[in-house]
């Protein structure tokens, strides 16, 4: 089965001598853009391309408004920032996560609470959540809820939309909501996901994308922040560019800002990538019927999106009887020129947060050990 595996993947990408898991696009207005913005002398954090960027970006997702920032995960911390996570508070999590989720939440000093994940979805269980709450968190006068055993405010839950596949965030939004708690997207896979077809992202206070280069659309770096609120957006810029009070001439700063503002250059690129957004789509998910089709009526499982779901299949997922299997057909396929990747170590088992507190995580460490990423490019 492997060698057939290796076969197909082969012919999906010809031509190619080595297949990485996921190569960016540049089919479109790309150089056009930088050239232009190189002409203009604005390369840095002003100029149109940045505007336009946002705006094109809220269009696109639905949101209300968009903030363009360096990177995924200078646009989470700051999405928490914004949402009111404080020093000390407690975020809750999932462990099957990237470390840039967790690594924004340290950066606040606040408390990582990892809660396991479905296994269909990849992303936190609402049920999990709700039993973790039930159980440890009480709500004060003030409103907010408090780990009963900590003291310390449950600020914010941080759900992620795990390999572009959406996590049953209508119900998470709701659990959140009834707890008093901050809901933060990382949606920084899933641009152009929906599930109940509403975008990714904008169910929570806010929601934050990534355009790193191994996304569908990139600007090498960047990222981004959506949210309804108007007031939030308008901090999140202002804080962005290092709390810069306006004024003609003068440098007047009021309080700790973050030179998180995304340059005019990378936005150039932006702009270009998101015109082609679609049919990068249309070509992933087209990759993705045909990889369900060959691992039908096999023993590997080929992860689809589920009901309500609509992916975009930015790195396409299997699922292999255990992690005996599993090492085996990392090392085969890699062996042979074909790039796989497991899923990320947990989140609890790192050094930095092995003393974090956590509920039961059975799921989470079956995806560990069973998970693979296969080649998953849009077509050239």
């Amino acid at each position: 089965m492997y060698k057939q595996t290796l076969d197909f993947i082969k012919s999906k990408f010809p031509s190619q001598e080595y297949i990485p898991l996921h190569e960016p696009r540049f089919n479109g207005n790309e150089k056009k853009y930088v050239l232009d913005c190189i002409d203009s002398t604005f390369v840095s954090s002003v100029g149109k391309y940045v505007d336009d960027f946002e705006k094109q970006l809220a269009a696109y997702t639905g949101a209300k408004y968009a903030v363009a920032c360096v990177n995924g995960t200078a646009a989470l911390h700051m999405g928490m920032l914004v949402a009111g996570v404080k020093r000390n508070d407690i975020v809750i999590t999932q462990p099957l996560s990237f470390i840039a989720t967790c690594n924004a939440i340290a950066y606040i000093g606040a408390s990582h609470l990892f809660i396991d994940v479905d296994i269909d979805t990849m992303g936190l269980s609402p049920d999990k959540l709700k039993a973790y709450l039930t159980e440890f968190a009480e709500k004060k006068s003030d409103g907010y809820s408090y780990h009963k055993t900590t003291g310390q405010k449950i600020a914010a839950c941080v759900p992620m939309h795990t390999f572009g596949h959406p996590c049953r965030i209508d119900e998470l939004a709701s659990i959140c909501k009834e707890y008093a708690i901050a809901l933060v997207e990382d949606a920084a896979e899933s641009i152009g996901s929906y599930y109940k077809n509403k975008h990714t992202g904008t169910f929570g206070v806010v929601g934050t994308f990534s355009f790193n280069g191994n996304k569908i659309i990139t600007s090498g770096g960047g990222g981004a922040i959506v949210t309804d609120d108007e007031q939030l957006a308008k901090k999140a810029k202002y804080l962005t560019t290092q709390a810069k009070v306006p004024h003609r001439w003068d440098f007047v700063h009021d309080e700790i800002g973050y030179n998180y503002r995304m340059p005019n250059i990378n936005a150039a690129l932006m702009v270009a990538q998101l015109e082609q957004l679609d049919v990068f789509l249309k070509s992933k998910r087209v990759l993705a019927d045909e990889y369900e089709k060959h691992f039908a009526g096999t023993d590997i499982l080929f992860v689809k999106e589920q009901e309500h779901s609509k992916s975009n299949y930015w790195l396409c997922s299997i699922l292999l009887k255990d992690k005996t299997t599993r090492d085996a057909f990392l090392q085969y396929t890699n062996d042979n020129g074909v790039m796989t990747r497991p899923v990320w170590q947990l989140m609890n088992k790192l050094v930095m947060f092995k003393d974090a507190m956590h509920g039961n995580l059975d799921n989470a460490e079956e995806i560990e050990n069973r998970l693979v990423n296969i080649p998953s490019s849009a077509k050239k």
